[in-house]
């Protein structure tokens, strides 16, 4: 994706798959864990999967940027290591920045074998200078199986998401208890996990050519206007401009 942005911040979120950019003008803040950052031109942004970040604008032009999504599998074949990870958030790197740009101008331009090998070339030059072995220490936290139940049952039903004190009987802990624990393992409440999720589901079935009113009543959206909302908040334009591939917001 490329896209401007000026007024739009983007909140608190993570995607299924890494998120790879590159900022091209102005200056963009970004909030990634417990970290601020700020990203000017050439700078190259490495969002892990599951990573909980927001973005805004830090200057009065905004900024502007374009992005991969590569899936995990894409880039463990790229590294040709099994769970690959990638250590620094944000780095200055102005010729892996530069091979971004153009594995992201040619799949812009239409040219499947040139952006296909940009893109596994540019994934093995990241591996190699910024993966890392990936920690995962979630499995000995307490609560951790609580709060993988929970998301179990919030994915089975994002259109009849059950209540926090249903939820928390259904798991078989405390309210509160369940809330911390979820937060700890995913970043985020149960709540927003649950809007971050319907609206991920609603990225596939715009993108299957279903019409945004279905849409929300499909994930669990009040109406049309309640999927927009959180839609915009999360993707950085409403859910009947999402398939374009060019975004400015003004």
């Amino acid at each position: 994706m490329w896209a401007r942005f000026v007024r739009h911040a983007f909140a608190p979120h993570s995607h299924p798959t890494f998120a790879i950019g590159v900022v091209e003008r102005g200056l963009e803040k970004l909030r990634i864990g417990d970290r601020t950052e700020y990203v000017g031109p050439g700078g190259l942004v490495l969002i892990n999967p599951g990573l909980v970040h927001t973005g805004a604008a830090a200057a009065a032009g905004g900024w502007t940027y374009r992005v991969l999504y590569p899936p995990a599998d894409l880039l463990a074949e790229a590294t040709g290591a099994g769970a690959p990870w990638f250590g620094p958030s944000v780095v200055d790197d102005h010729d892996a920045a530069e091979a971004v740009v153009a594995a992201h101008r040619a799949a812009e331009e239409g040219d499947a074998l040139a952006s296909s090998t940009l893109l596994l070339t540019t994934l093995a030059g990241l591996g190699s200078r910024y993966g890392r072995a990936r920690r995962d220490r979630t499995r000995r936290r307490a609560g951790a199986r609580h709060a993988a139940t929970a998301r179990d049952v919030l994915q089975a039903r994002l259109a009849d998401p059950p209540s926090l004190d249903e939820l928390a009987g259904l798991v078989g802990v405390g309210r509160f208890a369940l809330v911390r624990a979820f937060r700890e393992r995913y970043g985020l409440p149960p709540h927003a996990y649950l809007n971050e999720q319907r609206v991920r589901r609603a990225c596939a079935l715009l993108e299957a050519g279903h019409p945004p009113a279905a849409v929300a009543a499909a994930v669990g959206f009040a109406d049309q206007a309640h999927l927009t909302r959180h839609f915009r908040r999360m993707i950085g334009v409403p859910p009947g401009q999402y398939r374009r591939k060019n975004v400015q917001d003004r």
